[in-house]
């Protein structure tokens, strides 16, 4: 039996990969750095082998999937390539190949991809067998699947090696700036996904950029205007979630409950919803399906530690600060909100300087950890002083000051960041344990 070789095995996507297959009955083994990661969890559990890096983890026969995080140059990615009996695949070429045999839905955006791709999983799996890939390092293989639900992400154009027979997009905005080069740039990557569509295309439709998208196949708009194919009306947002009901081209559907909070949360649930519409899944099905949706890892996950709150969030744009600290508005209405972020990568912090400045604002207190690199990115030209500067109040953070978080009794804690930002959650438990 073929063995397959995960290099960058805790990467989020490569380790839902790994999952999927190991609970295919395949032998699924890889290696990553030592350094502990949140991914790994799971493939403990599923008794798959983590191996450090080590040119000779490469054997004859072996399929390796090497990840997109490393480059051509790695020492295991240039022995595979030196072997002939090794099969040499990048992560996005295996899985655009390894999705054909299903009725694929592709989850692509700025924002929510995660999110939305966990709540899809959840739903659609009441109706039919589903195999599925998070982003969040979560994946599931079930045998004779109907669908495969998956999140596509757009950074260097990788999304372009996937032709699935829907797409969920969910917005398009500026980000990962060291690769892509402006807002247009940006849009012409998710234009030519949209051709490579082969059923049709759920969109949101109060997205000004998905607005202008072109297809081969029909485009369906969800959102909150009335302009939308899917709408959601008479809208109550509560402390134990959301209600509201969906109209489809101004004609009443169902009524629908969701726990999640903010504005986002509801448009998530109406890409799924109008997939499903499309799919002809039973409604019924749906509306229980979302009341048990728990969420994905890193997305609004809390926990309980004396009289406070800490929200483990994986936000690290502008736009997705502001939907995480107005969730925690919704749910916690009458308490101070906290925020903790450590900015991902100097490119992105440079480029939205200002823009994370004003989300930030929206918590009643900031602090801020150091810029946390990249793989590709070590050092850039600014520092976290330039942010600090810009926000009244904020102080910096570190492990020695971790402790000043105790004198926001019975607050929100809201620690933000696509880094290392949980080492600062586990250290301030541990301070108040």
């Amino acid at each position: 039996m073929t063995v397959y070789h995960f290099v960058g095995i805790k990467g989020t996507g490569m380790s839902a990969l790994a999952q999927i297959l190991n609970d295919m009955g395949f032998q699924v083994q890889g290696s990553d750095i030592e350094k502990e990661i949140f991914t790994q969890k799971a493939l403990e559990q599923q008794g798959i082998p983590v191996l450090p890096f080590d040119k000779n983890n490469i054997k004859d026969g072996m399929t390796v999937i090497a990840g997109n995080a490393f480059p051509d140059t790695h020492e295991e990615i240039a022995e595979a390539a030196s072997k002939e009996g090794v099969k040499l695949v990048r992560y996005h070429r295996f899985l655009g190949d390894f999705m054909k045999q299903y009725t694929s839905v592709a989850v692509t955006g700025a924002h929510g991809k995660t999110s939305t791709t966990g709540m899809l999983a959840h739903v659609i799996q009441g109706a039919e067998p589903t195999s599925y890939l998070i982003g969040d390092g979560t994946g599931k293989g079930v045998k004779d699947s109907k669908y495969f639900a998956f999140e596509a992400c757009e950074y260097r154009r990788h999304f372009l090696s996937y032709t699935p027979d829907y797409a969920i997009m969910t917005n398009i905005d500026f980000d990962h700036p060291d690769y892509f080069a402006n807002i247009d740039d940006v849009f012409s990557a998710f234009q030519e996904m949209a051709l490579q569509v082969k059923k049709g295309i759920i969109a949101c439709g109060d997205d000004e950029h998905l607005q202008q998208i072109q297809a081969k196949v029909p485009v369906l708009y969800y959102g909150l205007g009335e302009e939308n194919d899917f709408q959601a009306r008479n809208i109550v947002k509560s402390t134990t979630g959301t209600t509201f009901d969906v109209f489809v081209r101004n004609t009443f559907h169902a009524s629908f409950e969701i726990p999640g909070y903010g504005d986002h949360n509801i448009l998530n649930a109406l890409s799924v919803i109008a997939l499903c519409h499309y799919e002809e899944i039973d409604v019924a099905v749906l509306q229980e399906r979302f009341k048990t949706y728990q969420g994905v890892k890193r997305r609004f996950s809390e926990k309980n530690v004396g009289k406070q709150v800490l929200i483990d969030d994986y936000a690290h744009h502008p736009t997705e600060i502001n939907a995480t600290i107005s969730a925690a508005r919704q749910k916690y209405p009458n308490r101070e909100v906290v925020a903790v972020f450590q900015p991902h990568t100097f490119t992105r912090t440079q480029t939205f300087l200002e823009d994370f400045a004003a989300s930030l604002q929206h918590a009643d207190k900031v602090y801020l950890c150091d810029i946390f690199g990249s793989a590709r990115e070590h050092q850039g030209k600014l520092s976290i002083e330039d942010l600090r500067s810009k926000i009244s109040g904020a102080e910096l953070i570190n492990e020695e000051t971790i402790e000043s978080l105790k004198d926001h009794n019975e607050a929100v804690l809201v620690f933000m960041g696509a880094g290392d930002i949980q080492k600062f959650e586990k250290l301030y438990q541990q301070t108040v344990s």
